[in-house]
């Protein structure tokens, strides 16, 4: 029988609206000095709920002084995390199932069901985003802990069956001595309720108290594991209203709402400390009006006299990629103008898919970035060089007759041949390919043979002479991650322990993986701009942030929850992990920004609110300077069109907020090759155009300043050292301009 939860007991502090980093930290660090104080730095833990931030909360708790001395390091940790540390003291043989594994592991229990497949997902399974979708929901599922046998609802054919699946999956996981990282948290919450093997008491002995900050993310499951673990110990939960996303896509209303009768719940006002002065940023407002629909004229008298609008600052541009230009000229303009660091800048896009292009695009631009992760295995070009490595590795180990395609000409290559390809990239790749060279690699052992291949070939070390040291970084991660599937392959009976096995799997997971589903670091210590998934700001700061793609595809979007399942069966899924049907009472009581008249469809309105939500949270990362950043999106035919977000709409046609446009024309410098390129290609036909626009409108151009800039371009062009090719493309801007060349297309 199953343990009783334990009950939540101590205090809840709610900030009664977002506030700007740095004073949720100053707040933080003060309930956290009160209790150091009185317990003991090394006594008191520090839990917050997701991982994202958490070099900065701990970097602003360790100066705090306490009256026991400074801590200079304070015992914090993610929940996943610490209930990931609990789980490993009680059985520290249990194997936490890698990505990888997870992909491989699944796929069989799938192809092994009994269950008839629905034939929706059937048709569903060519789809490209199938696999992923699938498994964001069996994740969520476990997180959850919904078992089929559990459902009070009768669950939709489609759910049931992936429901069994996943049953199914955890059951086999169970058999091999595998935990999922999902499964984490549910499976330490029995442990330590139950106290398996004293496991409770072992766990508590050095926590005297625990200051859960976040708190208005914890989950149901979450506040249980809260419960277990402060059953002795002082409990001081500090959120903040207004301010839930994660949490909220699950389970609906005000986090007070779930833990009244339980905690005592106060709210904490959050008007400014006349202390300190402190000066909040110029946007407050918008992220105010963002979070609580609150709008200056509303405000007290006290708040309002005299107060100038607040103001962000906004980028509207024709395409995505000159969005991205621009943002790049931007940062390095106030480079210029504040003498600020790269590291002072952030820029956050609507999903974790959109870092690598948007990091790429920067640093095209001459803007370093810091951000990095573990993009798509598919996108890797490491990976791809490894996979053609084992792809040969399995022909050769066939023997079936093919071993003379190494000694075929290129001419005579098929290029729609696995082999053929996967040999033109490694001869690519590598200078004076030997023919002997996969037959010298290979060996008893998958993975030492590809050890073998990474030191004859000297991969790593053309990955650090030719690429960028954040792609040789990404690179090295891709090889590692190839490299325990190896090793994971020679240990698992789920497949071979060949090379036709390594294969399988190693398709399997290239094929299924997804751009920075892993560890995404945003601080190394090289420093750059930080590019990340908007949620990500959430507990950090930075002097300037970025907000891309500001549409209304992006916020709040269309596809709400999953691309797995029509919207109009999910509001109709009750037995969905995720908020499908709020009724009205919830959905106002949840989000202040709804007025009660103004609901038209519960389920959009909801989750279009969760999207505002992210908006407003990211804005206050800012400490400065807030940009909001937009572009064209094309309608079909040559017609082009702005489609903002409504948000930004909304905050446009507010009395007291204001959005001041970026000129585009700016005196920042020019930096990085590609911008001072594109910048010399397009001086000649600039310059043209200025001087017949001048005479058109019957004005006078001086012809001095344009004859100058182009004596400084041929002068260049003679004698500097300048690629031919480059030298030929600015010539030809000249006789463009000059209407000497006409292209028939």
């Amino acid at each position: 029988m199953a343990s009783p939860p334990s009950p939540l007991e101590g205090t809840c502090k709610l900030l009664s609206e977002p506030v700007p980093s740095d004073a949720l930290f100053e707040r933080i660090a003060s309930e956290y000095a009160a209790l150091a104080s009185e317990y003991g730095p090394r006594n008191v833990l520090v839990l917050k709920r997701h991982p994202a931030g958490l070099e900065s909360l701990t970097e602003a708790l360790a100066s705090v002084d306490a009256t026991n001395g400074s801590p200079r390091s304070p015992r914090v940790e993610s929940l996943p995390e610490h209930a990931s540390k609990v789980l490993e003291e009680y059985d520290p043989t249990l194997d936490r199932l890698e990505y990888e594994e997870r992909i491989e592991l699944i796929s069989l229990v799938i192809d092994g069901a009994s269950r008839d497949v629905p034939d929706y997902l059937e048709r569903a399974a060519s789809h490209e985003s199938f696999a992923r979708d699938v498994g964001q929901l069996l994740l969520e599922a476990t997180r959850q802990r919904l078992r089929l046998d559990d459902l009070e609802a009768t669950p939709h054919d489609c759910l049931a069956f992936l429901y069994a699946m996943n049953d199914r999956f955890h059951a086999e996981l169970e058999n091999r001595g595998y935990v999922e990282r999902a499964d984490v948290i549910p499976r330490t919450v029995d442990l330590l309720e139950a106290d398996t093997d004293g496991l409770q008491t072992r766990v508590t002995d050095s926590i005297d108290a625990v200051l859960a900050v976040e708190f208005e993310e914890y989950r149901r499951l979450d506040r249980r594991y809260l419960g277990a673990l402060t059953h002795d110990a002082e409990l001081v939960c500090l959120g903040e209203r207004h301010a839930s996303v994660e949490r909220t896509r699950v389970e609906p209303g005000r986090i007070e709402d779930h833990v009244d009768g339980s905690l005592a719940v106060e709210v904490l006002e959050t008007g400014l400390e006349s202390a300190d002065e402190r000066i909040e940023p110029p946007h407050r407002a918008i992220t105010r009006f963002l979070a609580t629909g609150a709008s200056p004229s509303a405000a007290s008298a006290d708040e309002a006299t005299e107060q100038a609008p607040s103001r962000a600052r906004r980028i509207r541009a024709r395409t995505a990629r000159e969005q991205g230009k621009r943002v790049a000229t931007e940062i390095q303009a106030l480079r210029d103008r504040h003498g600020w660091t790269y590291d002072d800048v952030a820029v956050a896009v609507p999903r974790i898919e959109r870092v690598p292009e948007t990091r790429a695009q920067l640093r095209e631009a001459g803007v370093p970035t810091a951000t990095i992760g573990t993009p798509s295995l598919a996108e890797d070009p490491a990976v791809n060089e490894l996979y053609a490595f084992v792809t040969l590795q399995c022909e050769l180990e066939r023997g079936s007759g093919r071993r003379d395609l190494l000694d075929a000409p290129p001419s005579d290559r098929d290029a729609g041949d696995p082999l053929d390809v996967s040999l033109d990239r490694l001869q690519a790749r590598v200078e004076e390919f030997p023919p002997d060279l996969l037959e010298s690699c290979a060996g008893s052992s998958v993975s030492r043979s590809l050890e073998r291949w990474l030191h004859r070939t000297d991969l790593k070390g053309r990955i650090a002479r030719e690429e960028a040291w954040v792609d040789a970084r990404e690179q090295y991660e891709g090889i590692r991650r190839v490299l325990e599937i190896a090793r994971f392959v020679e240990e698992t009976d789920l497949v071979g322990p060949d090379w036709q096995g390594l294969r399988r799997m190693l398709r399997r997971t290239i094929q299924y993986d997804a751009p920075y589903v892993h560890a995404v670091e945003t601080q190394p210590p090289t420093g750059g701009v930080t590019v990340c998934a908007v949620d990500d700001l959430k507990y950090d700061s930075r002097e300037a942030v970025f907000l891309l793609d500001l549409i209304d595809d992006n916020y709040p979007g269309e596809q709400f929850l999953t691309q797995l399942f029509p919207t109009a069966w999910l509001r109709e899924m009750a037995t969905y992990p995720a908020v499908t049907d709020p009724p009205r009472a919830e959905l106002t009581a949840t989000f202040s920004t709804v007025a009660p008249d103004s609901v038209g469809d519960p389920f959009e309105t909801y989750h279009a609110q969760r999207s505002r939500r992210r908006l407003a949270l990211a804005s206050r990362a800012a400490q400065t300077q807030l940009y909001c950043c937009s572009y064209e999106r094309g309608a079909g035919g040559l017609r082009r069109t702005y489609d903002e977000s409504r948000y930004l709409h909304l905050v446009d046609s507010t009395p007291g907020l204001e959005l001041a446009a970026v000129d585009s024309d700016t005196t920042a410098a020019i930096h990085g090759e590609t911008n001072a390129l594109e910048a010399l290609l397009a001086q000649p036909h600039g310059e043209l155009e200025r001087i017949l626009r001048e005479a058109s409108t019957g004005g006078e151009a001086d012809l001095g300043t344009t004859e100058e800039l182009f004596e400084e371009i041929a002068v260049v062009l003679e004698d500097g050292d300048i690629d031919d090719d480059l030298a030929e493309a600015v010539r030809s801007q000249f006789e463009f301009a000059a209407g000497e060349v006409v292209r028939n297309e």
